[in-house]
């Protein structure tokens, strides 16, 4: 194995913890909680590129399947997955790799993580909102009231937040490499 994948894959733990953590700061609005979870992503997308910052998600949810208690709330288990939530679970790791393949096309300015980012977002969305649809027999103009409506303007100071994260942390990590 070589060095950089270990130091990657060590980094890519690093950023499942952060989602951990950001998890838990959140205000409950209703059967979707607004959360910082997505700054995590997008970051770890940014720092990390598609397949480790995938991989972050993926260790994120994996982790939290098994019980760890991860995810929003302090919760975990199959059982949050399965809820009405679990899509939105489940589509962090959607939103990392159609964030990431998007950052690869149009490149790490602020304008390109930010359309980025929001494709991620859209991801995230579509998985979420289908699965509640399915999970609470919702139909689509109620489930876009319950778990999108409330979330639309927190996006925008998460998304900024985290492209300005990534373009400052990406120049600090190039720095520290050379």
């Amino acid at each position: 194995m070589k060095k950089l994948d270990v130091r990657m894959m060590a980094l890519a733990a690093l950023f499942a913890a952060l989602s951990g953590v950001l998890s838990q700061i959140t205000i409950p609005i209703g059967p979707v909680p607004i959360n910082l979870t997505h700054v995590a992503i997008f970051t770890a997308v940014g720092i990390l590129g598609t397949k480790y910052g995938v991989v972050s998600q993926i260790v994120f949810v994996a982790l939290g399947a098994v019980g760890v208690p991860v995810f929003s709330g302090f919760t975990g288990g199959v059982g949050i997955i399965a809820g009405p939530t679990g899509g939105f679970i489940i589509g962090y790791i959607g939103c990392a790799l159609a964030t990431g393949l998007m950052v690869k096309w149009l490149g790490k300015s602020i304008k390109a993580l930010i359309i980025s980012m929001y494709v991620g977002w859209l991801v995230t969305y579509l998985m979420g909102v289908g699965w509640y649809m399915w999970r609470m027999d919702a139909g689509f103009v109620q489930a876009l009231a319950y778990c999108v409506v409330p979330f639309l303007l927190g996006d925008i100071p998460k998304t900024i937040l985290s492209a300005v994260l990534v373009n400052r942390i990406g120049v600090a990590v190039k720095a520290g490499q050379g």
